[in-house]
């Protein structure tokens, strides 16, 4: 009897343990880097990893950079090879934690969150706060966010032969539905 006991202990502290956690695997990232007279300087990444913390509001993403894909092949090589430089940074991480997290407070409308923490870069840190939305779908829970990087921020050079072309703030979007 008290194995059995501490099977069914065992047993539901790990599925305990593994509920607070959602996350996905596919999440969108756009960036957004037009300049309004020249080509648009957009790209979408559909393979970003996100994982949030129900417990107590952690969050953690990854980006590979070489998933951004760009409408036109030329502006996708020169973002991996000369600003990125993809091959020595190939990835991006946010590491922080939603403030006053409650998730049993989430409802089916969108509330605004503030994400404090770290976005590293192009092997540099930066300390960040993220404003976003969060909400409760019926299989998932939703969470965007909207905000602008400086390339300067993570020493990403652009040449002065297309600075003109590339604004010089950098919008960034992401949606991610967690389960």
């Amino acid at each position: 009897m008290k194995k059995l006991f501490s099977l069914l202990f065992i047993f539901v502290f790990t599925i305990s343990s593994f509920s607070q956690k959602i996350k996905t695997k596919s999440g969108l990232v756009n960036f957004d880097a037009v300049e309004s007279t020249f080509e648009p300087v957009k790209a979408l990444n559909k393979a970003t990893t996100c994982i949030l913390n129900t417990a107590n509001g952690q969050i953690a993403s990854q980006i590979l950079m070489k998933g951004f894909e760009f409408k036109v092949a030329l502006m996708e090589e020169h973002f991996n090879e000369n600003y990125i430089e993809s091959d020595k940074y190939p990835k991006a991480t946010l590491k922080g934690k939603i403030e006053n997290f409650d998730y049993s407070k989430i409802t089916q409308t969108f509330q605004n969150i503030q994400i404090k923490g770290t976005l590293e870069m192009h092997g540099k840190i930066k300390d960040v706060i993220i404003d976003g939305k969060i909400k409760k779908n019926v299989d998932s829970t939703e969470l965007t966010t909207n905000f602008i990087l400086l390339p300067e921020d993570f020493d990403i050079r652009i040449p002065s032969i297309v600075r003109g072309k590339i604004a010089k703030k950098v919008n960034v979007s992401t949606v991610f539905l967690l389960k």
